[in-house]
C-alpha cells in the first residue's frame, strides 16, 4: 500500500536544488554545485530509479563481451560517495510527475511503493534516453533486451549464462548494435545482424558503411541489410525463438536490440516543458529549460545546436552529458558556464576495424540545403615503410565556394579513428579545408607518413572545390 508525505524547503536561506536521474549529467551537475555552495547553502536531492550512478553505459559492450571484466569497474562514483558529500541521493526512487507551477516532484519508493512530494527551488532534468524498442507482439518477451543501463546489461548477463542456445540475433547496426554483435561473438556465440539500412552504421554514409559490413563478416557476422523486423517469435515457454523479417526466419535464443535510443521526456511532456523535433528538452546556452528560469535540463534527454548544420540535433553520448552537467551545476551553484553546442564526434570499433565520424554526412548536408564536394582517399597510418603501416580510408565533405569543412568519416586500423580530432577541431573553428592543409601536426614514421591522411584528404577537397570555381 503506498502513502502520501511532502518534504518541503527547509527555514531560513537555504535553497532546495532537486536532481531527477543520477547518472552521468544528473550528478555532475549535483556535484559541481555542491562544489561552488556547501550544505548549510544548498540542499542536493537527487532521484534515481535504477541501482547505479555516475557509471559508463557506453562500457557496456565491453563489459557484456569480456574486455572488461567486473561491471564495478564501469562504476565512476558510488551512491555512498555521493552521499559523503553530502547529496541526499535516494537510489530505486522514481519521479512519476513533475508539477511546475507548485515547485514539486513527485517520487515512488520502488521497493516499499510509498510516494511523497518534494518542492524545489531548483530542479534538474537528466532523465537520460530509452531504448527503442519496435512496436511488435512479442518484442517485450523473456530473452529480448535492450541495452542502456547497467541494470540492462546486467539483465543480459543473466539471459546468457542461462541460456543452452549460442544462436544471437541483433536488431539495427548503428554503435550498440555493432558493439554488441562484436560482443556477442566474443562470448562465443553465432551472430545475425538485421539491419534496415543499406548498410551498417548509419551515423556514415553508405560508402563507408559498406567497409564496416565488410569487416563484420570478417568476423563471422552475418549481416542481413535492408530488412525489417516484422515480427517476434515466441516458443511455447513464452520465450523467444526467432526474428522474423518479410522474407525469412533468424532462430534466436537471444535478442539484443540496437536500434537506437530516443530521449526519456515522459514527465517534461506531461508537464508541459517545450520539446524539440526529435522529442528532447530544449534548453538555452546555459542548459536552462527555455521558458523556466530554475529548470535546467542534461544530457541524453535533451537537444543540442549542431554547430556546423545550425540545426537541433539529439545525440546521446557520456561525453556530451558530463558536460552538460558541469555547465548546470556551476549555474546552480552561482557561477556561470555554456555548452555552445556540437559537431557530431563519435567513435567505435569492430574488432581492430577502427570507426570515426564527425560533422555533416552527405544527406545531413542535403537536408541543411548545402552545396557541397566530396573526396575519398586511401592512405596509411604510419610511413609506408614502417612496420606495421595500415590502410585509412577518409572522406571529407566541404562547402563550395567557401570551401568550408563540413564532415570527416574515417575507417581504418590501428591509428585510424582518433584522428577524427583534427577535424572535429577544425569544424569547431569554422576551419576552410585549405586552412587545414596548412596545420603543423606532428610527425614521425611511427605515428604518422608526411602528410597526415586527414591533410591528404584536405588537400583533394581543395582541388575538388577550386574545379568548381569557388
Amino acid at each position: 500500500m503506498s502513502m502520501n508525505r511532502t518534504s518541503g524547503t527547509t527555514g531560513g536561506a537555504r535553497e532546495r536544488l532537486v536532481v531527477i536521474g543520477g547518472d552521468a549529467a544528473g550528478m555532475s551537475a549535483a556535484s559541481q554545485a555542491r562544489r561552488l555552495r556547501g550544505p548549510d547553502e544548498l540542499e542536493i536531492v537527487a532521484f534515481e530509479r535504477g541501482h547505479f550512478t555516475s557509471y559508463s553505459a557506453c562500457g557496456i559492450p565491453y563489459w557484456v563481451g569480456g574486455d572488461v571484466a567486473e561491471r564495478d569497474e564501469l562504476i565512476a562514483r558510488t551512491p555512498e560517495e555521493h552521499r559523503e558529500r553530502d547529496i541526499d541521493l535516494r537510489m530505486r526512487t522514481e519521479v512519476t510527475q513533475i508539477d511546475v507551477a507548485g515547485a514539486r516532484v513527485r517520487s515512488v519508493d520502488l521497493e516499499s511503493g510509498a510516494e511523497e512530494w518534494t518542492t524545489y527551488d531548483k530542479l534538474v532534468i537528466a532523465t537520460g534516453a530509452r531504448p527503442i524498442r519496435p512496436d511488435l507482439s512479442g518484442a517485450d518477451a523473456p530473452g529480448v533486451h535492450g541495452v542502456q543501463t547497467l541494470d540492462d546489461g546486467q539483465d543480459l548477463l543473466d539471459t546468457l549464462a542461462a541460456t543452452e542456445g549460442r544462436r544471437a540475433v541483433v536488431v539495427g547496426a548503428g554503435y550498440i548494435g555493432v558493439e554488441m554483435a562484436e560482443a556477442l561473438i566474443n562470448r562465443g556465440y553465432e551472430v545475425t545482424v538485421v539491419n534496415r539500412g543499406k548498410e551498417p552504421m548509419s551515423t556514415l554514409d553508405p560508402d563507408m558503411g559498406r567497409l564496416v559490413h565488410t569487416a563484420m563478416e570478417g568476423l563471422g557476422i552475418t549481416m542481413v541489410n535492408d530488412a525489417e523486423v516484422t515480427k517476434v517469435l515466441t516458443a511455447q515457454d513464452g520465450r523467444v525463438r526467432a526474428i522474423a523479417t518479410e522474407d525469412a526466419e533468424y532462430p534466436a535464443d537471444v535478442v539484443v536490440l540496437g536500434i537506437g535510443v530516443r530521449p526519456e521526456t515522459t514527465l517534461a511532456r506531461a508537464a508541459g516543458l517545450p520539446l524539440g523535433e526529435h522529442g528532447g528538452l530544449l534548453t538555452d546556452l546555459a542548459m536552462r529549460v527555455r521558458g523556466h528560469e530554475n529548470i535546467w535540463a542534461g544530457g541524453d534527454c535533451v537537444e543540442v545546436l549542431d554547430l556546423v548544420s545550425g540545426r537541433e540535433r539529439h545525440i546521446a553520448l557520456g561525453t556530451h552529458a558530463n558536460k552538460h552537467g558541469q555547465v548546470i551545476g556551476a549555474n546552480v551553484g552561482g557561477g556561470y558556464g555554456t555548452f555552445p553546442g556540437v559537431v557530431g564526434t563519435a567513435v567505435s570499433k569492430v574488432c581492430d576495424l577502427e570507426i570515426a565520424r564527425t560533422g555533416l554526412r552527405e544527406k545531413d548536408a542535403h537536408r541543411a540545403g548545402l552545396q557541397f564536394e566530396t573526396v575519398t582517399i586511401e592512405s596509411t597510418s604510419r610511413a609506408g615503410y614502417y612496420p606495421g603501416a595500415d590502410l585509412m580510408t577518409v572522406k571529407m565533405l566541404a562547402e563550395r565556394r567557401t570551401g568550408r569543412l563540413l564532415g570527416v568519416q574515417i575507417v581504418g586500423r590501428e591509428g585510424a579513428a582518433k584522428r577524427v580530432d583534427i577535424a572535429a577541431v577544425a569544424l569547431t573553428a569554422g576551419m576552410t579545408v585549405e586552412q587545414m592543409t596548412a596545420l603543423d601536426l606532428g610527425y614521425a614514421p611511427p605515428f604518422s607518413p608526411v602528410w597526415d591522411p586527414v591533410l591528404v584528404a584536405a588537400r583533394k577537397a581543395v582541388a575538388a572545390v577550386r574545379a568548381r570555381g569557388a
